[in-house]
């Protein structure tokens, strides 16, 4: 496992300190979790924050050397050749920075995926399509849900192969598309691999049937393997 240690540590913090917040370089959400879990325990290591924060030990390790660099998290050797880290007070100070600009973030990410969502069924109302599935699991999902305000379609379920959860958002979970009915509109919430999940979807029911919000970013052309054609 590759880790931090304190000869790094020293040049690395030696470069230059200054710069844009870590925010600014993404993984904003990883990196406020980084530094409440440092904060919050003693002596975590790289494997327990990974675990702890559900990423790999790899990017647990990009994120301590960042924060190594900036002098946020301080790194100790500790017994057995492993190393420990410890929040620094600018660090902490950061940490507080970073959660206020992260639910800054987070309520201006709902919004807009609410009213994309929101957009979407508005135009499903408006040509007929009563029936909509949401595809994909998640928070991407219960956003949606939560976007239908009062117009005439139904979200009838949510298509997820892989969650084990048999409702969410109060909406029943469909595992195959031959659950659906062939007027179902599938619109995506599948915000973990979210063009993978549109390419699969697309080959199977065609692309006619198939909705993604704008702020996906979807590229709407199929890769070669998928390609009926």
């Amino acid at each position: 496992m590759n880790t931090v240690s304190p000869e790094r540590e020293k040049r690395a913090s030696s470069g230059n300190g200054q710069g844009k917040s870590m925010a600014r370089h993404g993984n904003l959400a990883e990196t406020v979790e980084l530094l409440d879990n440092v904060a919050g325990q003693d002596a975590p290591n790289q494997r327990a924050l990974a675990r702890k924060i559900g990423i790999s030990v790899g990017l647990v390790n990009a994120l301590v050397h960042r924060a190594v660099r900036k002098g946020l998290i301080k790194v100790k050797e500790v017994p057995a050749r492993r190393y420990a880290y410890y929040l620094t007070p600018k660090g902490l100070a950061e940490k507080s920075k970073l959660v206020a600009e992260y639910l800054d973030h987070s309520l201006s990410f709902f919004r807009v995926a609410r009213q994309e969502y929101g957009d979407i069924f508005a135009r499903c109302a408006a040509a007929g399509n009563k029936r909509v599935v949401l595809c994909g699991a998640g928070e991407l999902a219960e956003i949606a849900s939560l976007a239908v305000n009062g117009l005439d379609i139904a979200v009838v379920a949510v298509f997820d192969h892989e969650t084990n959860q048999a409702h969410i958002a109060g909406l029943p979970v469909v595992r195959t598309l031959q659950d659906l009915d062939a007027g179902d509109v599938l619109v995506l919430t599948d915000g973990r691999r979210p063009q993978d999940a549109y390419d699969r979807l697309v080959a199977a029911v065609g692309h006619e049937r198939v909705v993604a919000p704008p702020f996906l970013r979807i590229s709407f052309s199929l890769p070669l393997h998928l390609d009926k054609h």
